[in-house]
């Protein structure tokens, strides 16, 4: 049996366990994963190679240079992690001793494979990896465990950079809680808005880079949450310095200030994987979940008779049921929706009683009669349960859809201002009590969409949609009463129309949402996810003048809905061939899955939909899905070098063509147009480069997956690793910035070091 080091050292990329039972080893993160995956490929070959009476010559020096090849790889990797050491104090220690035992295991390996100038390489002169296999999987494991370690452990300054930028931010909140003049306010606001774009860059580039779907989506509404409340921060204080004895505006500000520390509060306890408390958080199950877990017990008795107890069951049908009460109870689900819940429940019961009974029978008695007999039970069992989720489904989407379609007119909303405006406090207070009316509309809608999500990741993103409305929707009243009592304000007008503002765009956000949510539910998309970590361009500076951001019309929006329509096919496509590939954590399946990603939100722009909200946002992500794009075409280099056949000239041209492609992509993107035309034609050019990227990525995906399984299924060859580029090799004698530093000491001054290993095939 093939033995594999990876294995036995604990590191697992499809796991994030760690290395055995040291918790602090555990990998949270891809760049520290994807790192691990060359070298893991080729220890576990090395030492997967297959023993024959014969060995050629050419076996001999292949194995030679691998060894060699990983000795020099963990040597430059253990310099940097030297370095690493030495500017971070706090690590020397464990970083050294990881450093020394990486080094020391790279040397074992080098002399276990040294064999080439030998005439009989299993003599007992001399220990080799033929006579000496369980030295050569205890040096792998011990390569593989302090590599980790090293990885690790630079993770945490990474970590260290985002609580110290929280830390700064925090600071300056605090002072800007205190001023007292507009002078020092626009001061320290300057220092705060440059403070606020490095954290939302180091918090955009961690989001992405978290292997938890579930954490992504938890940083991604933390950051959400900071970029609006960082313009509403700027109006409630400007409209409190102004107004500094109104009660209403000093509530206003408070509200603000509060919700930016319980967000950056989150995004520490994402990145450091801890609760305040010390307890793990219990995010309450939702019916869609919950009835997929039931299935899968169910259906599971066709295997097993015995794994599960029949109370197991019932409790977990029960849950269930309960959860369908926060349907049935709500006083906005339809007459006929609650009929139709309450029927099927009953029938879930009556469906689970029947397959109990003949499950018990069944255990006593296996004949052929009960088994199909239990079999039935089954399926009538599922497919009430796939009828009870079809109908919550429908409750809670065309509740959804009525409550959008009527509030989309934002009639509460305009009536606040006017009257705000005119200083009728009579008038605002009756405003302010259908505000909160339908406040409760959309909490109770946001509640019921969880339920029916179908992903953690959504699930999550309807929990955060909850918060903001029942957040904002005090935050509006409190700003509209401060206009009531200051209606010539100009402050507290432009207050009150920043926090309207966020309103709208979370209303915006559920039409997404729903649609999303629609999409799992048929089917369409799956997991398929937007990017949502793009650090938006504009919304965080320091200037209190904001500028008007740029959207396409409706006329601009038709010009360029086929040029849209053709990019979300090709993105369709792209996700068919990725999920052809055995292989779901190949680099070049990554690179694709995300640039699809990217495409995909580019796609909902042209619609007007997304979190692509203005055309900067779309030439910022554009310039991110070029940046993919040579990321991808250097895996493609890599991957070249691994296969021998007759289509490989031809993968390195494609691969010189989307090189090519996406500098012109970066240049349309980063070009700089004025006037609403020039706009347009750049956005329209960066969607048609964009269209004929994913085309080729279409033509190029198959062709590698093809080149992957002949080479897998011909007889390979062990073949050498390349060299390693010495002008990667990065210390820190001249990272002078925090962002020459943050780059030089991280996991990328490491991964260098280790991503140039080629796949080796068994001999």
């Amino acid at each position: 049996m093939a033995t594999s080091p990876c294995s036995s050292s604990g590191v697992s990329s499809s796991s994030s366990s760690g290395l055995g039972a040291d918790a602090g080893l555990e990998i949270r993160t891809r760049s520290v994963e994807q790192t691990l995956v060359p070298l893991v490929s080729q220890i576990t070959t090395l030492i997967n190679h297959k023993d024959k009476p014969k060995r050629s010559d050419k076996t001999l020096q292949a194995i030679q240079r691998v060894g060699q090849a990983v000795n020099l790889a963990v040597g430059r990797f253990v310099t940097v992690g030297e370095a690493i050491a030495n500017e971070n104090h706090e690590l020397k220690k464990e970083m050294s001793v990881a450093c020394i035992e990486a080094r020391r295991a790279g040397e074992t390996i080098a002399q276990l494979t040294d064999v080439a100038s030998l005439d009989h390489p299993e003599s007992d002169s001399h220990i080799t990896i033929f006579t000496d296999k369980t030295g050569v999987v205890k040096a792998a494991r011990l390569l593989l465990s302090s590599v980790t370690k090293v990885l690790v452990l630079a993770d945490r300054i990474v970590i260290k950079q985002i609580i110290t930028s929280r830390n700064k931010v925090l600071a300056t909140m605090e002072q800007l809680e205190k001023v007292s003049s507009f002078q020092e306010f626009v001061q320290i606001f300057s220092q705060f808005g440059n403070e606020m774009v490095e954290f939302a860059h180091l918090t955009g580039d961690r989001q992405n880079d978290l292997k938890d779907e579930k954490k992504k989506a938890r940083m991604a509404a933390s950051r959400a949450v900071l970029e609006k409340c960082t313009m509403m921060l700027l109006t409630a204080s400007k409209t409190c310095l102004r107004h500094p004895d109104c009660e209403s505006a000093r509530i206003n500000k408070d509200g603000v200030f509060h919700r930016m520390r319980l967000a950056l509060e989150q995004v520490i306890e994402i990145v450091t994987d801890s609760r305040p408390t010390g307890e793990n958080e219990m995010a309450p199950i939702s019916i869609y979940s919950g009835i997929k877990e039931f299935k899968n017990k169910v259906e599971g008795l066709r295997e097993n008779l015995y794994f599960l107890s029949k109370e197991n069951l019932s409790t977990m049908l029960e849950v269930i049921l309960e959860h369908t009460e926060d349907f049935t109870d709500s006083a906005y689900t339809s007459h006929e929706h609650r009929e139709h819940i309450l029927e099927l429940s009953k029938q879930a019961k009556m469906e689970l009683e029947q397959l109990v009974s003949v499950w018990m029978q069944a255990q006593n008695q296996k004949t052929k009669d009960l088994m199909e007999d239990l079999e039935v039970a089954i399926l009538k069992t599922c497919q009430c349960m796939n009828e009870l989720k079809r109908e919550v489904h429908s409750a809670a989407t065309s509740l959804a859809a009525d409550l959008l379609k009527y509030h989309t007119d934002h009639m509460v909303l305009k009536a606040l201002k006017i009257t705000g405006e005119e200083g009728n406090l009579e008038a605002v207070a009756e405003y302010t009590c259908k505000l909160s009316e339908q406040k409760e509309q959309l909490v109770e809608m946001c509640r019921l969409l969880r339920h029916v999500s179908g992903t953690e990741p959504l699930e999550i993103t309807c929990i955060h949609a909850e918060d903001t409305f029942q957040v904002t929707g005090p935050q509006i009243i409190s700003a509209a009463e401060t206009l009531a009592l200051h209606p010539s304000s100009k402050i507290a007008k432009e207050n009150l129309e920043v926090f309207c503002e966020a309103w709208e765009s979370q209303l915006s956000d559920m039409s997404m949402l729903l649609r999303e949510i629609n999409d799992v539910f048929e089917g369409r998309r799956g997991e398929k996810r937007v990017y949502l970590s793009l650090p938006r361009p504009g919304k965080h500076n320091a200037n209190l003048k904001a500028l008007k951001p740029v959207k396409l019309d409706t006329e601009e929006q038709a010009k360029i809905a086929k040029l849209g329509l053709e990019l979300h096919l090709l993105t369709s496509d792209m996700d068919s061939e990725t999920e052809k590939w055995e292989d779901q954590e190949n680099e070049i399946v990554q690179h694709g899955q995300g640039m699809s990603s990217m495409a995909y939100s580019m796609y909902l722009f042209t619609r007007g939909e997304g979190l692509l909200k203005t055309t900067q946002d779309l030439f910022h992500q554009a310039e991110i899905f070029a940046t993919e794009g040579t990321k991808l075409a250097s895996a493609l280099h890599a991957f070249s070098d691994q296969v021998h056949d007759d289509d490989k000239p031809l993968l390195l041209l494609e691969a010189e063509k989307l090189i090519s492609m996406c500098k012109q992509l970066q240049i349309t993107a980063k070009a700089s147009v004025q006037g609403k035309s020039a706009t347009f034609t750049k956005v329209d050019a960066c969607i048609l480069k964009t269209r004929n990227v994913m085309t080729l990525l279409c033509q190029l995906l198959p062709l590698c997956c093809k080149l992957l399984r002949k080479n897998k299924a011909g007889n390979g060859c062990l073949k050498p690793a390349p060299p390693w580029r010495e002008d990667r090799l990065r210390t820190g004698t001249n990272a002078h910035t925090p962002e020459r530093r943050a780059e030089t000491f991280g996991i990328k001054s490491l991964e260098n070091h280790v991503t140039n290993m080629t796949f080796l095939e068994s001999k």
